[in-house]
């Protein structure tokens, strides 16, 4: 008698997606997790802001913007306005 052909198990393990931050550290009153991120698409404006200084960032949003992308810019932005006093 002959085998049945059984399926092999070779079949690729999906590695899971790693998810970036949403909530971040505010570089003003070094809060860890007071930043907030929201998204106003109907507007395309992106607003980052601290809920303890309220503090805060808003720029335009690009189909591919994600919250670490408005952290990032507001940083970037932070240290230009330092770089010319």
């Amino acid at each position: 008698m002959a085998r049945r052909k059984s399926r092999s198990n070779n079949r690729p393990v999906k590695k899971p997606k790693l998810k970036l931050d949403t909530v971040f550290p505010c570089p003003f009153c070094q809060h860890e997790t007071s930043v907030g991120c929201s998204f106003n698409k109907d507007l395309n404006i992106g607003e980052i802001s601290c809920s303890i200084c309220h503090a805060g960032y808003e720029t335009k949003l690009t189909p591919l913007t994600e919250p670490i992308d408005i952290y990032s810019e507001w940083i970037d932005e932070c240290e230009r306005v330092n770089q010319k006093s």
